[in-house]
Order: structure tokens, then C-alpha cells, then sequence
């Protein structure tokens, strides 16, 4: 996740009552099904103000659709925003992509637990080499360090897929994502940004999609690739449309070329 959102809305969802955390929290794991059959387990941090301790919906689900397209990344160079636990990354290398940065807040347990995953899921692969590094990186920062991990020979230089999942939530950091999209995607009729979210608050959703706004302005094509339910809302207790905090929305962001 980026730095922590200024806008009340974010703070109000995302601001637990003062008693509400227990002591140490300790780091858990949940599983992923690949469509193969095989079971992944995610290692995810105890309970964290960056939100890594869950596995979001939208990155399960952008999982599942780049197995099933995977065309998008074989022998591609991906990047991965706001990766949270990583599985989207993970999928990558799976189904052979070329190189794969994935990166998350430069929080020090959050890139740790990013290489326990990257570690892990490698563990079983026999000493097959590994495609997966892992960085700490701010949202709008100099992305030299992330492009530093591509082959410069590449013209234009930059990578052929982003992925953003479960990021549009955090409306004032609209601007710096946007920044980060022009900087790190190559400059191709190829090259996409996958951005996938679900609305949890479903009466902010407007603002959820002024990011797709911003990017048109700046010189991008949206296209809309995906809606599909979960089979249940991630936070019960939620308030608001119940419909809409279940479903996740993918969208494919383009160079205007």
C-alpha cells in the first residue's frame, strides 16, 4: 500500500477503535487454489495499518484471470504495485513470465514477508531460476530502483504489465499511482495495466472510478475486462450494498498510442 491516505473517507474505513488491536499480533497464513488443482499457502503479516494482512479479492481473482489469459504474461516483464502478500506476482512466475518485480510500502516486515512467500513458493521448484525479486517502494517515487531490475536493451524501455490490485481505495494517492503507470510502463500498443478493485465502500464507488478519469487525461485508454461476484463479502459487518462490496471489477489501462 502507499502512504497512509489523508482523505477522511479512507481514514474512516480504515480506522479501527482505539481497543480494537490485540497485543503482538502474530504473522497468518491463507490459501489460494491455482486452476491446475494445486493449493498455494500465502504467508501474510499480523495485523498491519498497510493492510497486508489480508488477501485481497481482487488479487485473488486478477490470479485466476491471468491463469486463464496466459498469453498477457508469458515471457513478459511485470511489476506489481501495492502487492500486499504477493499472489498475483506469484501466478506470474507460474505461468512463465520473464522477470517480475513485486513491491509493496517500504515497511520492513511487509518486504520481508513478500520474500517469505517469493522463498517459499521457490522451495518447490527444484532449482528452477528464480523470475521474482521484491523492493519497497512509495507510490510516485523515482522508479529507477524498479526499472534498474529490467533489461535496459528493452526499447522503450519499461515493463509490459502492471498489475494493481485492490488499490482505487485509496482516492488522494490517484495522483502519484497514475505517476508510477507513466513511469514504469513501456510505451508500447501492447503494454497494460491491469487494475482490479472491489468497491468496499460501495457509496465512494464514484471516486473509486475517478482514478480511470485521471488516466484518460493523462493519455491512456480504459477498457473494461471483467465483473464477476465472490461468493461473499470480505467484511461482514460492513455497511452498504452488499452486491457491490462482492463484486470485483478489471480493467485493462492502456498507452493512447
Amino acid at each position: 500500500m502507499a502512504d497512509q491516505d489523508s482523505d477522511p473517507e479512507t481514514l474512516d474505513l480504515f480506522t479501527e477503535p482505539a481497543d480494537y488491536y490485540p497485543p503482538s499480533p502474530k504473522a497468518t497464513t491463507q490459501s489460494h487454489t491455482l486452476l491446475s488443482g494445486r493449493t498455494l499457502t500465502i504467508h501474510l503479516v499480523g495485523h498491519n495499518p498497510l493492510w497486508g494482512h489480508h488477501l485481497w479479492n481482487a488479487g485473488r481473482l486478477i490470479s485466476t484471470y491471468l491463469e486463464s489469459h496466459p498469453s498477457l504474461i508469458a515471457n513478459k516483464t511485470v511489476l506489481e504495485l501495492g502487492a500486499g502478500a504477493g499472489l498475483p506476482s506469484l501466478i506470474c512466475a507460474e505461468i512463465g513470465a520473464k522477470n517480475v518485480v513485486v513491491t509493496d510500502y517500504p515497511d520492513q516486515e511487509l518486504v520481508k514477508n513478500l520474500w517469505t512467500n517469493i522463498d517459499e513458493y521457490y522451495s518447490s521448484k527444484h532449482g528452477e531460476e528464480r523470475k521474482i525479486v521484491a523492493e519497497g517502494y512509495c507510490w510516485g517515487n523515482d522508479a529507477g530502483p524498479l526499472l534498474a531490475h529490467i533489461s535496459s536493451s528493452l526499447k522503450p524501455h519499461g515493463f509490459e504489465v502492471l498489475i494493481l490490485a485492490d488499490l482505487l481505495f485509496n482516492h488522494s494517492e490517484h495522483g502519484k499511482l497514475v505517476a508510477t503507470i507513466e513511469a514504469t510502463l513501456q510505451k508500447t500498443e501492447d503494454a497494460k495495466a491491469l487494475v482490479f478493485f472491489t468497491p468496499y465502500r460501495p457509496w465512494l464507488y464514484e471516486k473509486d472510478m475517478a482514478f480511470f478519469d485521471l488516466v484518460k487525461e493523462r493519455g491512456f485508454v480504459v477498457e473494461k475486462v471483467l465483473e464477476e461476484k465472490m461468493e461473499r463479502v470480505m467484511f461482514e459487518s460492513d455497511p452498504g450494498d452488499e452486491e457491490l462490496r462482492r463484486t470485483v471489477f478489471g480493467f485493462v489501462v492502456r498507452w493512447k498510442l
